[in-house]
């Protein structure tokens, strides 16, 4: 008899809690409710004209004698003042080191040209030797402005703004960077700092009449330079090649002197990335300088095949003798597979899927002594799981083909579904919670659907465990996905097919193997309880999707996510109410709602105006295209934690494994530059990092030390793992 009555009770008990199909109708609503964010505006960040550092002060400075105005003179430039001992590089940065980067961001109708160099001076470091500057040096740059260019009727100001990088170096090197913005008037003179720059102008060196020449001997150059002015007759001139890695930069220059024109030998490297027909070079003469485009006679030696990396970090370890290109993937399709099936498997056990999974073991304890019910959710509900997987990997292999730089778990960079899985979720917890049930909302033929359905309520079920699942990364998947993308796309989408079954698994094995059936639990006024105890995790999986947001778009478009939030449940609430109460409290509510669409969906969708060029996190860097290459030039073994807010292991591992005492004594012990990706937002720089380690999600640790190969650790970290891997420094 107590059976009889559980079973004639449980309709509306259990009714919400496995209801996906009402779930994926909140869901659409969530969608309306944030969906009118896309269109607007993202904040500015807020940048200034000087930078400071304790090494250096950069500030952006401007030159208009004569206004704005088409063929009329105007400069720019970033001028560095360096403490005492501290030098940044010229063009050709020598043996090691890496010049000054300006990215400028210029309105239409204006144009930058090169950095005017000044002459530079030589920095003896052992058996090598660098090219730069100490004291207070100007990086002058022309800009052209032509007839296209507007000035604005009211302001009538010219805005620069300016993304500088550069190496700072004594007996260690530390990159930095700033960002920087000036507005030039348009219609009056600026001529504050025409000093400054005219004494720039001066410390360029003067083109020469004469062409010299380069003729290759052998494993020497042997430089020819006619037309040098009389004071520089005679003497011992500095020599600087704007050609990087042509000659040995630290060995003796033998000089000599033919009447007018000034002779040298000097060894080609032996290490040569390059073979010009034409060599700029720079000769000094104290602060004076004289530049010649020389040209190349003969035939230049043969060097070591190319590495197969990129051009621009090639350069960067041959000039610091390193031999380490991004390791090739070796992975078989077979093993692809397999990696990807465990993957799966062990994607069950993370947090992120837990409450939906939860739910999903409910609807199973329901059905306990229905064996064909059993079977049928198991397999409806493992291809809502494989589907959506191959359908989420085609997506992702579309939108790369397309010109995209994205990976797994792309979807929440982006902040529009961060919010609305929130929201999602946040309808969910209310009604496991007990708050409203569906059927009081929709028509009595749409409340019955779920169990006229159940094959489609299963289905969904596994849709949305994916949509949870999805930003994870378990261990065996990041190389079996990193190799997926590479792969044609029927086999592409077979490993993501293998992965959605890995996940499903479990489920077919409760559905189909008595043994496993028999484990889960009886059907009960438990289901109750648990059904309301469930909402929590729910509600806890909404807090961490507002803290993913806050890392996207900053506290105000957490908190306006929160208050969105808050509306939107007052909202349901008033529609459980009866009579006129229903319909005054539902009215305001819904007022209150759309009041506050529009501010919040302005804030969710804006770029936090966080700076990123400081390390924020105690020890570590922020990663950008270079830095590690900049860093291992300095002697030092780099340590870089590719992560993301929305992933749940990476998070994981930061507060346990790399947060421990013992890793972080031994990382220091070792000198170990600790560099943090993150991957939060969308950064087509990290994700093309990533691929060149085989890899096409985080979260990733790679262990760097010049002259080896990256060593790439598991996706979830032992502080045994990472101190072995240190040891080994």
């Amino acid at each position: 008899m107590r059976k009889s009555s559980w079973s004639r009770s449980r309709p509306r008990v259990l009714r919400a809690a496995s209801a996906p199909l009402a779930f994926a109708r909140l869901a659409c609503a969530a969608l309306l409710i944030v969906g009118s964010a896309f269109a607007l505006p993202v904040k500015a960040q807020v940048v200034k004209s000087v930078v400071t550092t304790e090494r250096a002060r950069a500030e952006l400075l401007a030159h208009a004698p004569d206004g704005v105005e088409p063929g009329k003179a105007l400069w720019v430039g970033l001028q560095l003042a360096h403490q005492p001992e501290w030098h940044t590089y010229w063009k050709n940065s020598g043996d090691s080191g890496l010049p000054t980067q300006l990215q400028w961001t210029l309105p239409p109708g204006v144009e930058a040209g090169e950095i005017a160099w000044p002459i530079p001076k030589k920095y003896p470091i052992g058996n090598l030797a660098n090219y730069g500057y100490s004291g207070t040096v100007l990086l002058p740059v022309p800009l052209t402005v032509t007839p296209q260019f507007k000035p604005s009727l009211l302001g009538g100001d010219l805005e620069i703004k300016l993304k500088a990088q550069w190496l700072i170096c004594r007996q260690e090197c530390v990159p930095e960077e700033g960002e920087f913005a000036l507005k030039i008037p348009a219609r009056s003179a600026t001529a504050l700092y025409a000093d400054v720059f005219n004494a720039s102008f001066q410390a360029q060196p003067r083109p020469l009449a004469g062409a010299g020449t380069v003729r290759i001997d052998g494993g020497m150059l042997r430089v020819s330079v006619p037309g040098l002015p009389a004071e520089a007759h005679g003497k011992v001139l500095g020599f600087f090649p704007e050609t990087k890695e042509v000659i040995e930069t630290a060995a003796p220059v033998t000089q000599s002197w033919d009447g007018k024109v000034w002779n040298a030998v000097v060894p080609l490297s032996l290490q040569r990335s390059q073979s010009p027909a034409v060599m700029p070079l720079v000769l000094t003469l104290g602060d004076k300088g004289w530049r010649t485009e020389a040209q190349v006679v003969g035939q230049w030696p043969q060097v070591v095949a190319a590495t197969g990396v990129s051009p621009a970090l090639e350069e960067a370890l041959r000039r610091n003798s390193l031999s380490q290109p991004a390791p090739a993937v070796s992975l078989t399709l077979a093993a692809a597979l397999l990696g990807a099936l465990l993957g799966g498997l062990i994607l069950n056990l993370m947090p992120c899927v837990f409450p939906v999974l939860a739910i999903k073991v409910m609807g199973f304890a329901r059905h306990a002594d229905d064996r064909r019910a059993h079977r049928v959710s198991g397999l409806a509900f493992s291809a809502g799981v494989v589907l959506s997987f191959v359908l989420l990997g085609a997506l992702l292999i579309g939108l790369r083909a397309a010109g995209q730089q994205l990976g797994w778990g792309f979807q929440l960079q982006s902040p529009l579904v961060v919010a609305t899985l929130a929201a999602l979720f946040t309808v969910i917890g209310l009604n496991l919670a007990g708050v409203f049930e569906f059927g009081a909302f929709l028509p009595s033929k749409l409340a019955t659907l779920e169990s006229r359905h159940p094959v489609a309520n299963s289905f969904l079920s596994g849709v949305l465990a994916v949509a949870i699942a999805s930003p994870c990364t378990a261990p065996f998947m990041g190389a079996s996905l990193g190799l997926a993308v590479t792969l044609p796309t029927p086999q592409a989408l077979l490993v993501f097919a293998a992965l959605g079954f890995g996940m499903a698994l479990p489920y077919l094995a409760a559905g189909w193997i008595p043994a496993v059936a028999r484990l889960l639990p009886r059907p009960g006024p438990w289901m109750v309880t648990l059904r309301q105890f469930m909402a929590f995790p729910m509600f806890a999986t909404v807090t961490w999707l507002l803290w993913v947001l806050g890392q996207q778009s900053g506290i105000d478009g957490a908190a306006s996510l929160l208050v969105l939030l808050v509306a939107m449940s007052m909202v349901i609430w008033s529609l459980t109410l009866i009579g006129r109460s229903r319909g005054i409290v539902g009215g305001i509510s819904l007022v209150v709602l759309a009041l506050l669409m529009w501010h919040a969906g302005q804030n969710i969708t804006a770029v936090d105006a966080r700076p990123t060029t400081a390390a924020s996190d105690g020890a570590w860097q922020p990663w950008e295209p270079g830095r590690v290459e900049q860093l291992l030039a300095t002697g030092r073994p780099v340590f870089v934690d590719f992560t993301a807010a929305w992933c749940v292991t990476c998070q994981y591992n930061k507060k346990t494994t790399l947060a421990n005492p013992a890793v972080l004594a031994d990382l220091s012990a070792k000198n170990v530059a600790l560099v943090r990706a993150d991957w939060t937002r969308r950064d087509p720089a990290v994700t093309e990092a990533l691929g060149q380690l085989g890899r096409n999600g985080v979260p990733v640790y790679v262990l760097y030390q010049s002259g080896r190969q990256p060593v790439v650790l598991s996706e979830v970290l032992s502080v045994d793992e990472v101190r072995a891997a240190v040891a080994s420094l």
